[in-house]
């Protein structure tokens, strides 16, 4: 094979498998830093309707995706499209507002490309967070499910992050993920919510993530109760995936919009308008929690 043909092969292959070098993830962490005189320790994923975290940051710094380099351009209904930098609670933050979804047309590698350049912009713990329907019939709408674990569908198919080849320089090629989110961190969210003294408990359940846009059907809720899930989304898990190769400590909550429907005699139906009205209205009771855990949070270079 002449060269000329080997390098447009692999050029081929690498469009397919993940489109970005190295080289491009330190590119856009080098602008940020460039742009910033902050330098975050935590890095917080903000999903619909629940923007109304970034009002907890000081000394905030605001950049929209589209001025940043190699950044993806955010199209879904209720994500801002900016990032910002600033001081929550003692600790250096990086927020995105607004995220990247496979439904959007995204492959998975640049849904997940924030995660990575947070690394190298010195980022050690990940925090997500995200709007679901609820499958635990337990479950009420407005309640908080802090993530034990997760079900990565769309993975079990073959749609994984971390397909193709792999970039030692972030992490090793077959990471464990049994262990994806932070105990340490989940049992000191149960303590703080504790001391708030809230009405209704903090849930902790398994998340599953699907493909989207669509809601799901009458079967699909069944059966992915059925396997476990006690929340439903089109998010979370593949940033999770990419973080946890990444080496970053991860923890994260849901906020249970809507329940989903697992009757054929329900008139009910999934919307967004409500999805997202529900998210405004229990976002606070988050915010306030969100607040006071970023301050147990270790510091870099310390543990759990």
């Amino acid at each position: 094979m002449n060269r000329e043909r080997q390098t447009h092969r692999e050029g081929v292959f690498r469009t397919m498998a993940n489109g970005y070098t190295y080289e491009d993830y330190q590119e856009t962490a080098k602008w940020l830093l460039s742009h910033t005189k902050h330098r975050p320790q935590v890095a917080v994923i903000c999903d619909s309707g629940l923007g109304c975290l970034i009002n907890t940051l000081t000394q905030a710094e605001t950049f929209n995706y589209s001025e940043i380099p190699n950044f993806p351009k955010c199209t879904a209904p209720g994500h801002a499209g900016r990032l910002l930098f600033g001081i929550l609670n003692g600790r250096a933050c990086v927020m995105m507002q607004g995220r990247f979804h496979m439904y959007e047309g995204y492959p998975l590698w640049k849904v997940t490309f924030p995660v990575r350049v947070f690394r190298l912009l010195g980022v050690e713990t990940l925090v997500v967070t995200s709007i679901s329907g609820g499958l635990n019939p337990n479950f009420e709408v407005g309640d908080i499910m802090l993530i034990r674990d997760h079900i990565n569908l769309p993975g079990l198919s073959g749609e994984n992050p971390l397909r193709g080849p792999n970039e030692e320089r972030f992490g090793v090629r077959f990471p464990a993920m049994s262990d994806a989110y932070d105990r340490d961190m989940r049992q000191k969210v149960h303590s703080i919510w504790k001391q708030m003294g809230e009405q209704r408990e903090l849930q902790e359940g398994t998340y599953v993530t699907v493909a989207g846009p669509n809601y799901e059907t009458v079967a699909e809720c069944h059966l992915l109760r059925n396997l476990g899930a006690d929340a439903v989304g089109m998010s979370t898990v593949p940033e999770v995936i990419v973080a946890r190769h990444c080496g970053l400590r991860v923890f994260g909550f849901s906020l249970i919009t809507n329940m989903v429907i697992m009757d054929y005699e329900s008139q009910g139906k999934a919307s967004l308008e409500e999805i997202l009205e529900a998210g405004n209205q229990a976002a606070q009771r988050l915010e306030k929690v969100f607040s006071i855990v970023m301050a147990s949070i270790p510091l870099p270079g310390h543990t759990s």
